[in-house]
């Protein structure tokens, strides 16, 4: 005869339990869905880049490298930055780093090169940073690697390769070069447009970092990595949102059926 109360005590523990567990599901998934909204810009971001990404020929700009490490378990602790040998550059000066040594190599060129100068037979073709013992660049992290630059050849563009060099031994090459349609390649090479306009989706190397500031022209994102952040960003806040609505009505609907039940 007490066997209804005693019945009726278990559904509701069952119905607790259940609402619990439904419950940590529920925020589990908003806490991945937000996550992943929160990640995807930065993903998308996590590029090296020039700025100026645009210069005037004959001019002498100062050009920041902004080089982010990107691995979670390694640091940068070198850098190297080709300069142009087709196009080159008949002057180069660096921005000291505490803690990083600087040098800039200079070779003889295959072909002397006719200016109003006069005939360039050697000139700068790289720049390496190497960090002292027990310096890096941390994961998380980023550091600006600054030149002076010219005189700015009278060209299209001018492609300044990077390679980055992690603390377990890793190279990330970033040459790739980014196509007129402005379709980012997985590693695009940073690039100084001269005469030729950037590409309209170029996201890449159209950072200004000059004083941490931005052009309006440059300001922009890339349209594409842009699109794909967003539309990461807006669907991992639609799967959190969806999970809680999902948690409610579970949550609300469970114990009505064990009230019917009663």
């Amino acid at each position: 005869m007490n066997s209804t109360p005693a019945r009726t005590h278990a559904r509701l523990r069952t119905t607790r339990t259940s609402r619990t567990r439904t419950w940590g599901i529920a925020g589990a998934a908003s806490i991945a869905a937000l996550a992943l909204a929160l990640a995807s810009p930065l993903a998308a971001s996590a590029h090296v880049t020039v700025g100026p990404n645009q210069a005037a020929p004959g001019s002498y700009p100062t050009l920041t490298f902004k080089v982010p490490t990107e691995s979670a378990s390694a640091g940068t602790v070198k850098l190297e930055v080709d300069l142009p040998t087709g196009t080159p550059l008949g002057s180069v000066a660096y921005q000291p780093i505490a803690g990083w040594s600087t040098q800039v190599v200079t070779e003889k060129l295959a072909t002397p090169i006719k200016t109003d100068d006069g005939t360039v037979t050697e000139a700068p073709v790289k720049v390496i940073w190497t960090a002292a013992s027990g310096v890096q660049v941390a994961p998380g992290q980023f550091q600006q690697f600054v030149i002076s630059a010219g005189a700015i050849p009278d060209t299209g563009s001018i492609v300044l390769p990077v390679h980055q060099y992690y603390s377990d031994g890793t190279v990330v090459n970033w040459d790739q070069k980014t196509p007129a349609s402005g379709a980012e390649p997985e590693h695009p090479a940073p690039t100084v447009y001269i005469n030729d306009a950037p590409p309209a989706a170029d996201g890449a190397s159209s950072v200004l970092a000059t004083s941490g500031a931005t052009s309006p022209s440059s300001a922009a994102a890339s349209p594409g990595a842009a699109a794909v952040a967003i539309g990461l960003g807006i669907g991992g806040l639609a799967l959190g949102a969806i999970a809680l609505v999902v948690a409610v009505f579970a949550a609300t609907r469970r114990p009505r059926a064990a009230q019917k039940e009663q």
